[in-house]
């Protein structure tokens, strides 16, 4: 099955965000479907979180996504935005989070919205990503 990949764009006059691993629009081709992913957090297929640390958490939460996106008929150059919840926000917590990007990613760049927030669902849960994927 083909895949269809969102039109992505850092215009003029808006600093270019290649860099940190996004874009600021994703044009998405006529006719495609929009596919809803919700948002995945570092628990394994029983429902238990994996480990108690940002790091583990956020492989986790990629893994999850991964498959979430396979199982929509999508691949993650597919993904047009990104949604990403983070407890207790700091700089240092971006490096790894590009670095999961990139690993899923490659050099496709989604639009990203990243909030920092106290707590998620859980109070155990410390990151949380959810995405909009395009389908034919």
């Amino acid at each position: 099955m083909s895949h269809l990949e969102p039109t992505l764009i850092n215009p003029p006059g808006l600093a270019d965000q290649t860099a940190k691993g996004f874009s600021h629009l994703a044009i998405v081709p006529p006719g495609a479907k929009t596919v809803y992913i919700s948002g995945q957090f570092g628990a394994d297929v029983t429902g238990r979180i994996v480990s108690d640390d940002y790091a583990g958490q956020l492989r986790q939460s990629f893994q999850n996504l991964r498959i979430a996106i396979e199982a929509a008929g999508a691949v993650p150059q597919s993904v047009a935005k990104l949604t990403i919840l983070i407890v207790n926000h700091s700089d240092d917590k971006l490096p790894p989070l590009r670095e999961e990007l990139k690993a899923l990613f490659g050099t496709h760049r989604p639009t990203i919205t990243l909030m920092p927030v106290p707590r998620l669902a859980q109070s155990s849960m410390l990151f949380e990503i959810e995405a909009v994927a395009i389908v034919p």
